[in-house]
């Protein structure tokens, strides 16, 4: 479902929307918008009803017209907005704000101090930057979903992680702040998605050694290069998360031909999935370990 405006009268007609905006303006009665044709999200919020759920970029463009421009679409709602989706599918919209507003079922508000160069408009609406939605989310998260967010953000961003630590000096009785060394130190802008972070930490935080992040393997002859999600090159050992794009038949019948040119090359290969990242988490840095000839230790999550 789209969240740009369909009619300039009224921001946002028909998919997210002030009903009182839209009763003035004559697009709907009162009575239609307590009919099945629309669903409140916040006071006077509403949007077009689609038979499910709304999506998080959906909530969060509703906090945003329900803030009126008071507040500042923040935390897993600027990730969304961003494109560097991080945070849980049932996360609240959240919104950072001076004053006025208050949390409700679904909507988180902060009160918190925003400067000029932490905020930016993003499809038309207030957002925290790549860098300060990294600076929220990192200091409030457990370290793998820290270090999920900054992945994330820094990719989207373009900037360097240690920038953190940098805008970390802005405010230093920050609640949160004394994990945010560690996390900039397990981070890697390169990885291309959440699940490949998780996967690299299930390694590296029971003691392997730290693998490649989209590792390139050149194919001379056809002169290309096959990216690895995660490599050790030295062993020629490479590492796959295979996530849903990889089960479609194109995806299927592409991995074919990479996979027979990598073992022809000498290389072996490991897949995994969500299941066992999420799963058997200990399993998968054992497989790894094996291959490596070292053995993981126990998870350090400090």
């Amino acid at each position: 479902m789209s969240i740009l405006p369909h009619d300039v009268s009224v921001p946002g007609w028909p998919a997210v929307f002030r009903g009182s905006e839209a009763i003035r303006a004559g697009l709907v009665t009162k009575a239609k918008l307590r009919g099945p044709r629309f669903q409140r999200l916040f006071p006077d919020t509403y949007v077009r009803q689609t038979g499910k759920r709304p999506t998080l970029a959906e909530r969060s463009a509703a906090a945003h017209v329900h803030a009126r421009g008071h507040g500042v679409l923040s935390g897993c709602s600027a990730a969304e907005v961003l494109g560097a989706s991080c945070g849980p599918a049932d996360a609240p919209a959240e919104l950072t704000m001076p004053r006025g507003g208050r949390s409700r079922p679904g909507l988180l508000v902060h009160r918190d101090r925003l400067l000029a160069d932490e905020v930016q408009t993003c499809r038309d609406m207030s957002v925290t930057t790549p860098l300060r939605t990294a600076y929220d989310l990192t200091r409030r998260l457990d370290l793998v979903e820290a270090v999920v967010a900054l992945d994330a953000l820094a990719r989207r961003g373009g900037f360097d992680p240690a920038e953190l630590l940098r805008l970390a000096e802005r405010y230093p009785g920050a609640r949160g702040r004394a994990q945010l060394p560690r996390v900039v130190d397990l981070a890697a802008r390169s990885s291309e998605s959440p699940m490949e972070t998780r996967l690299r930490l299930v390694l590296v935080l029971r003691g392997l050694p730290r693998p490649e992040v989209q590792y390139p393997v050149l194919d001379d002859r056809r002169r290309r290069a096959v990216w690895l999600d995660l490599a050790y090159p030295a062993q020629r050992i490479g590492i796959e998360y295979e996530g849903v794009d990889h089960t479609r038949p194109e995806g299927v019948l592409r991995d074919v031909g990479r996979y027979t040119w990598l073992v022809d090359e000498d290389w072996r290969m490991f897949r995994f999935t969500k299941f066992e990242v999420d799963g058997e988490p200990d399993e998968v840095a054992a497989t790894i370990g094996r291959a490596l000839g070292v053995a993981p230790s126990p998870p350090r999550w400090q």
